[in-house]
């Protein structure tokens, strides 16, 4: 397989990992607007928090260059693949996809031959409509299924490889997919675009109803103080069901699911649906479950621990912990944060702790999403539904 010349345009848990991915057989150039996370990635530190990534780019013989220059990022490139961020606009119910778009057409006034994969998120039938527009067919969509920490690890061993297009270019960036990862027989799926826009925020949206159902389990067992181990045990004996991506938490949350469950719901809007609708609900309800939980302990000074949503990541961008503390404010409760990752002294409006002993003994009662050893010695403060001790 001949080399492919690749760019790689955002250099988020996306972008990052598709880039040291590609780089291990093809010449990959990084490209992002922001100058520090191309300065971090030059010195062969990563921008994100992520072992594999730090690994490999630590020891292993990478073809990987980066640079904030458009004309040195698009000029040369045969596939350009697009990660910025499409975050969820509430205003419009939509994903704002302008930084997708501003991109290709400044790289299509460059290079006018490239092939583009689009690797954010977008609604169903946004590739198809830009295609479109833009007059040009060599833009495809394909879907990313990465967990934020194991980014990488993800790509390495994907579950599935999905592009969208039936054509040779959607062949092709299948088969780089393919030989850069370590697993070697992967399900490949060649789909239409708007297909594999809806295998993605499907997929999101299932994990997230699995989520919500086994916080809602939990939910129950402890309103009646029943073991909620024990049920989701016996529950997930069932092979039907598993004993998988069971473990209940304050709400599922990250970048992902979030807005891609919105999204959905967004796309249904003319097609009748219950389930969908109810799975965002569920979120809300859980976090104002937790948050009740805290209260009756009557607190003078609530304690999170850590903002992100699992460990082994540095993002707490749309984490459930957020909406539970928002819930307290509202309620008058003086909260404490002990987040080492932030440098200032305040985070929305509430004091940032970073020397953990000071914030224990601060603390009346501590919120974990997760358990940590960290807390182990103040167990009797904290408040957490980690069951299984995993994310």
């Amino acid at each position: 397989m001949s080399e492919t010349r690749v760019t790689v345009v955002g250099l988020g848990y996306v972008g990052l990992a598709n880039a040291v991915l590609l780089a291990r057989h093809n010449p990959v150039t990084a490209y992002d607007i922001n100058p520090e996370r191309v300065a971090q990635l030059a010195a062969g530190q990563s921008p994100v928090q992520d072992d594999d990534i730090s690994h490999f780019l630590a020891t292993q013989p990478l073809a990987l260059n980066c640079t904030s220059c458009p004309q040195q990022a698009f000029a040369n490139a045969d596939v350009i693949v697009v990660a910025t961020p499409t975050d969820y606009d509430p205003l419009t119910n939509f994903f704002d996809t302008s930084s997708v778009e501003a991109v290709i057409e400044q790289a299509l006034a460059i290079n006018t031959t490239a092939v583009f994969v689009i690797k954010s998120t977008v609604p169903v039938g946004f590739t198809a409509g830009l295609r479109q527009h833009l007059k040009y067919e060599r833009i495809l969509f394909s879907p990313e299924f990465l967990r934020e920490g194991q980014a990488l690890y993800d790509n390495l061993h994907p579950s599935r490889i999905v592009v969208g297009g039936h054509c040779e270019h959607a062949c092709h960036f299948a088969a780089l997919l393919q030989q850069g990862a370590e697993t070697k027989e992967v399900p490949v799926l060649l789909v239409n675009s708007n297909e594999a826009e809806a295998i993605k925020l499907f997929a999101n949206t299932y994990l997230a109803m699995r989520v919500a159902f086994f916080n809602e389990l939990d939910t129950y067992a402890e309103s009646h103080g029943l073991n909620a181990k024990e049920i989701i045990d016996g529950v997930g004996l069932d092979p039907r069901i598993g004993q998988h991506y069971n473990n209940p938490s304050f709400g599922y949350g990250g970048y992902c699911l979030p807005k891609d469950t919105r999204q959905l719901l967004a796309n249904y809007q003319d097609v009748p649906n219950n389930l969908i609708g109810a799975i965002v609900d569920a979120n809300r309800t859980r976090k104002d479950f937790i948050t009740s939980q805290v209260l009756a302990r009557q607190p003078g000074v609530v304690g999170i621990y850590r903002l992100m949503m699992k460990q082994g990541s540095d993002n707490f961008r749309h984490s459930a912990m957020l909406g539970v503390l928002r819930r307290l404010q509202q309620q008058g409760v003086t909260v404490v944060i002990y987040e080492p990752t932030l440098e200032q002294r305040e985070f929305n409006g509430c004091l940032l702790v970073n020397q953990l002993e000071q914030f224990k003994q601060k603390a009346d009662v501590i919120l974990a999403n997760r358990q940590h050893a960290d807390l182990q010695s103040v167990a009797g403060k904290v408040y957490t539904r980690d069951i299984f001790g995993q994310n």
